[in-house]
């Protein structure tokens, strides 16, 4: 069996010291892939920033890529399909990183917005792993869920999902987790737009963790201007690195795409990436040493607050207010943040201690461990 020669991302996390034994690897920041650079390799293993198309790829000896995140947006298909190049990404690696990123921004609202989410109606455009995810973690938290997601409807019939227009008249919170799709009858590219935001009937808050273009952010502002939507949440940005600058200003929360970035996702997405790798080159792998460090304070002591326990355990998991403070102050470092982001750790990684029964049960529920 020949050797592999792979180009790697420097920042994907665990690989160093890990795929040198099955291969010749070249670790390069995403920046640097080019067809100089790819040289010789017959395997790309890349994150989203690396865009994989005909201009990278056409003269390349590229058999296979490997993209450890959920989105594909950036690899050319149709191209890749043309000239026999496999590829895979990591789906569903960062479902519970991006449910934790959406209960933290509502507990966020519920502190400092006074909104008391709890009965409230949450509207999920696009029910995929993670979507899914992000709804069960809502009904555990007491919100009434409604699922839109059309090529599953298709597919398991209409029951149990409803339409945008539904969506729109009866959320109080919308939080988009598509694909970005540019074409075709599923297309999500600016899926809400103007349309969307104008049949709107209870001033929802809106969350964009799904890709930037899926929500036209002039129509956003425009609503938002019109008092059509209380207050904007945005990790996903349509033309990021740079952000609309009147919409980073207004939203109550925004941060650099980085709703998928726990440590525990990006771990699942190297393993994930190497499994895939594997299977395609029929290489015995052994991955046990993609292990997530263990957070600074594993134990979150409920008595130390004096009120909002619930919501003050879950942002001690995720200081989403600390991510999006420094984006609005340092906007132009966007993708030194997303480069350099610091460990953070899901739910499951945290003992709590000195909740009442009812507190427990909840935070069990949320994936978080009970001290007896």
């Amino acid at each position: 069996m020949k050797k592999l020669i792979i180009a790697a991302d420097n920042k994907i996390p665990a690989l160093k010291g890990l795929i040198e034994k099955y291969a010749e690897v070249k670790y390069l920041p995403a920046k640097e892939f080019t067809p100089e650079t790819i040289g010789d390799a017959n395997v790309l293993l890349v994150r989203t920033p690396t865009k994989c198309t005909r201009q990278l790829l056409e003269n390349s000896k590229v058999e296979y890529i490997g993209t450890a995140n959920i989105g594909f947006d950036h690899i050319d298909r149709d191209f890749c399909a043309a000239h026999n190049i496999a590829w895979h990404n990591a789906p569903g690696c960062n479902a519970v990183s991006v449910a934790q990123y959406v209960l933290s921004a509502l507990q966020h609202l519920s502190i400092h917005q006074n909104f008391d989410y709890r009965g409230k109606t949450i509207g999920i455009v696009g029910a995929g792993n993670i979507g899914t995810c992000v709804a069960d973690a809502c009904r555990k938290m007491g919100l009434r869920v409604l699922l839109n997601d059309p090529p599953r409807a298709a597919v398991e019939g209409n029951n149990g999902f409803s339409d945008l227009k539904t969506i729109a008249e009866e959320s109080d919170i919308v939080s988009f987790h598509t694909p970005m799709v540019h074409t075709g009858i599923y297309r999500t590219y600016h899926l809400a737009d103007e349309l969307f935001f104008f049949g709107l009937k209870k001033k929802p808050y809106i969350i964009n963790a799904a890709r930037g273009g899926v929500l036209n952010e002039s129509a956003l502002l425009h609503a938002y201007n019109q008092g059509l939507v209380s207050g904007m949440i945005i990790d996903c940005w349509e033309n990021e690195p740079d952000m609309h600058p009147v919409l980073l200003d207004k939203a109550i929360l925004a941060t650099p795409h980085i709703a998928g970035f726990s440590t525990d996702g990006k771990m699942n997405a190297t393993r994930i990436t190497l499994e895939y790798l594997s299977a395609q080159f029929n290489i015995p792998m052994d991955l046990s040493s993609i292990v997530p460090p263990l957070p600074a304070q594993p134990v979150i002591d409920l008595n130390i607050f004096e009120n909002h326990r619930i919501e003050r355990a879950i942002l001690t998991t995720y200081n989403i207010d600390g991510d999006s403070s420094k984006l609005k102050q340092h906007p132009h470092l966007f993708v030194s943040f997303r480069d350099n982001y610091y460990l953070r750790r899901e739910f499951k990684a945290y003992t709590i201690a000195g909740a009442t029964p009812e507190e427990a049960d909840l935070l069990q529920k949320l994936g978080f461990n009970i001290q007896e």
